[in-house]
């Protein structure tokens, strides 16, 4: 067996840790769900992996979202967007919202991410139009991020 020498230029290395990043898994998630304090609660029992990676992927390229909604630290809308924020260390406004009688806190930590993709290819693209509307970018930028 021979050894194999070579180095990685700044350029490659980045793009090595870029793709590990993009690489958003049930396992990345569960971890940061169980080894960190998260500020707000859950009102959902069940988050898409496949949508949190989507907005992942977008946010670590820098395209803004909306705001989430919260009353009393609870997120009433946003719950994708707030956990890709979270790993993906971007800032995301918080605007009031409101929860209704119906709505219970979930323990982060019993949160069920599931690696079934709940959007369509049609919630896809009009996602994507949305996001490059609201960047004002070229919708075939935002589609190029997903790739």
């Amino acid at each position: 067996m021979y050894a194999v020498k070579f180095r990685l230029t700044n350029s490659i290395f980045a793009v090595l840790i870029q793709k590990i990043l993009e690489s958003v898994t049930k396992e990345l998630i569960e971890e940061f769900v169980q080894s960190n304090e998260i500020e707000l609660a859950s009102a959902h029992s069940r988050l898409c992996i496949p949508v949190i990676s989507r907005i992942f992927k977008k946010m670590s390229a820098g395209i803004k979202f909306s705001g989430i909604k919260i009353e009393n630290n609870v997120i009433c809308d946003g719950h994708h967007r707030y956990i890709a924020s979270l790993l993906a260390n971007f800032p995301l406004e918080k605007v009031p919202g409101k929860t209704t009688s119906a709505t219970v806190v979930v323990d982060w930590k019993s949160v069920d991410f599931v690696e079934e993709d709940w959007d369509t290819e049609a919630k896809i693209r009009m996602l994507n139009e949305q996001d490059a509307e609201f960047n004002n970018i070229p919708l075939e930028k935002v589609v190029e991020l997903l790739k």
